[in-house]
């Protein structure tokens, strides 16, 4: 993989002109930052307004917002595409940490869901045209196209390190990164509306029912009520709730790829380091033949998702019957938490123990993404950490003090711990150098095994070491090359346990993600915090901070899944 130098002669610009650059680069970073931050707090305004009863602010007000974000959005990648990219010299380099591809798969994957999303949209809008703006009919069809347009240019431009019109891609990609967040901001509050929908025979309150959908003014705008009776349009409307979180998941992996990019306009690099897609600059070719795993973690992650998914569906279908069953179903939905995180927290701890032992050298350099993952992984937790505070507080400080409740609190308790030491194991390894990459100053043990750098010819002259293999496309006759060979001795079993650590904790952060984000809310279920704080108070609570311990689960997936590469 590539890596960005340390600010010296070989990647800064002429003396003369290196404070000129330096202003116009921060000129233009503050210039983006300012119009998305008042792009996005305007769109926030409207989403948070239209999502309140009382207020005079319609869902077709938010519609034509977003609608008209993604159009100005889509004309700007179709021009970078177009012509920006086409300009004499405007990739001169390409950062090979930007964009991977497990990032890349996923945001086509979510992509896919969301395009289906907006058909099931279009279907459900479309069964009652009658009395419908035409807006809400057009913005899941402009969704849409900004979605196959947005994707196939993070596909093929994500490593750029765009070298031409500054301060306009700067501009252009916070717009369309706001447009990002704007599109998250409005499913995580339809998402919550509706949730609140669902809740609102169990738990009846004024601010409950202004968050609650409105037939009568939905109806209002156009001058009579528009119902969904028939099974079509039902199925629709069930169909692109249950789609939403992946919607939310598309936007917020766009929005850290157009962040990375942000971050790369105007990036030099040196011709012997910058990346086109893999690899660290030492190594043209590599033979990778070592052995992945032991398999435990992964049997072992598999199991509890097969589990977990099954719990999952069992408490979907008994949380809403009788209060007996409920119960029952909240017991059982506890304790299976209670494991996973209990083991998910011994084996981060474990990953970090083992790290104490491996003699690779950490890597300092300035690496953008690795940065943002790191933000990233700290911030969204803050989100679980809020949720878990207060259930904390509410068990300790309220009554009655049962099962449920001491579950409940292990639960908070263990979901804090296991936040704390997963992201420790993760920022670690994102910091971790290769495989076999050793300290400077001190010689390896075993100078055959391990990553070794080294001439084809000189591999020869050493007795200890094992015959050269043979490399696709190496000339024997030719002149010597620099060649990575990743080989996997018995003794190497601290990479093969940090990649089961790694394969079983990103299985189980899956299973934790589809829970909450398929609408599992034990926290409105159980009355505990509901009694304590108020159905005000903590529904408020939970809706702004639950997205954040989504979004969570998504993202330390997709880091732990660079860390199983990395070990």
């Amino acid at each position: 993989m590539s890596e960005e130098l340390a600010p010296g002669p070989t990647e800064s610009p002429p003396a003369p002109r290196a404070g000129p650059r330096e202003v116009w680069k921060k000129g233009g970073r503050l210039l983006s930052v300012l119009l998305a931050v008042n792009v996005l707090l305007l769109a926030c305004t409207l989403i948070s307004g239209g999502a309140f009863n009382k207020v005079a602010v319609y869902d077709t007000d938010v519609f034509a917002l977003l609608t008209t974000m993604m159009l100005l959005a889509a004309l700007w990648i179709l021009f970078y595409v177009l012509r920006t990219v086409r300009c004499p010299e405007a990739v001169p380099y390409r950062d090979a940490h930007a964009g991977p591809i497990w990032l890349r798969g996923g945001l086509v994957l979510f992509g896919i869901c969301t395009l289906i999303m907006d058909v099931f949209k279009t279907g459900y809008y479309s069964s009652f045209f009658e009395c419908q703006s035409a807006i809400k009919i057009l913005h899941p069809l402009i969704q849409a196209l900004f979605v196959i347009i947005q994707t196939y240019f993070l596909w093929v431009s994500a490593k750029d390190c765009i070298h031409v019109h500054l301060d306009l891609t700067r501009c252009g990609l916070m717009f369309t990164l706001a447009t990002n967040l704007a599109i998250w901001m409005a499913a995580v509050v339809d998402e919550s509306v509706h949730q609140a929908h669902s809740d609102s025979s169990s738990h009846s309150n004024t601010s409950h029912s202004r968050l609650a959908p409105d037939p009568e003014r939905a109806g209002s705008q156009v001058g009579e009520d528009c119902s969904c009776n028939t099974a079509v349009c039902q199925i629709f409307q069930q169909g692109y709730f249950y789609l939403y979180p992946f919607n939310i998941e598309y936007s917020l992996f766009a929005s850290t790829m157009l962040y990375v990019m942000w971050k790369n306009v105007g990036r030099l690099l040196s011709s012997s380091t910058h990346g086109h897609g893999h690899g660290h600059g030492h190594s043209p070719s590599r033979v990778s033949l070592f052995r992945e795993t032991f398999f435990a973690g992964p049997i072992l992650g598999l199991i509890l998702f097969v589990v977990g998914l099954a719990i999952f569906i069992i408490y979907e279908v008994q949380v809403s019957g009788e209060e007996g069953r409920t119960q029952q179903a909240l017991v059982m939905y506890y304790s299976f938490n209670i494991a996973c995180l209990g083991l998910m927290t011994l084996v981060s701890l474990s990953g970090s123990i083992i790290y104490r032992f491996d003699r690779r050298a950490m890597d300092h350099h300035k690496n953008p993404t690795r940065t943002l993952d790191v933000a990233l992984l700290m911030g969204a937790a803050l989100g679980q950490y809020a949720i878990s505070y207060y259930s904390i507080v509410a068990v300790v400080a309220g009554t009655p003090r049962d099962l449920l409740g001491a579950l409940n609190l292990a639960h908070a308790l263990l979901m804090i711990a296991q936040h704390i030491f997963q992201n420790v194991f993760i920022i670690e390894s994102l910091h971790r150098g290769p495989p076999g990459a050793e300290p400077h100053d001190t010689p390896p043990k075993e100078p055959c095994h391990g990553l070794t750098f080294a001439n084809l010819d000189a591999l020869h002259t050493l007795p200890s070491c094992p015959p050269t293999p043979t490399l696709a496309g190496s000339s024997p006759a030719g002149p010597p090359e620099a060649v990575a060979i990743i080989l996997a001795p018995e003794g190497h079993w601290r990479r093969r346990c940090l990649k089961d650590i790694s394969l079983f904790l990103l299985l189980c952060n899956i299973i934790l993600w589809i829970m909450p984000a398929f609408g599992a809310r034990p926290h409105f279920s159980n009355t505990v915090e509901v009694d304590f704080y108020g159905y005000s108070l903590w529904a408020a609570i939970v809706n702004i901070c639950l997205p954040f311990g989504i979004f969570y689960r998504m993202h330390a997936v997709s880091s732990l899944l660079e860390v199983y590469v990395l070990s």
